[in-house]
């Protein structure tokens, strides 16, 4: 099982794919402006992960 899986029938529209990224990414930036580094590392280390999930690899196509 995959923590995230791209061909969950969730993932499905674009936007919810890119929502899943932007939102922790967003959270990276709001981390480090506010102070909190150790939560900047988490929420980038979410945000690339699923970067690369749902947006590089992406679902199957069949």
């Amino acid at each position: 099982m995959k923590l995230l899986d791209p061909n969950d029938p969730f993932f499905a529209r674009p936007a919810v794919r890119w929502a899943t990224v932007l939102v922790p990414a967003a959270m990276t930036g709001f981390e480090l402006v506010y102070g909190g580094p150790g939560w900047a590392v988490v929420f980038g280390v979410a945000a690339a992960y699923a970067f690369w999930m749902l947006i590089v690899k992406g679902p199957d196509q069949g």
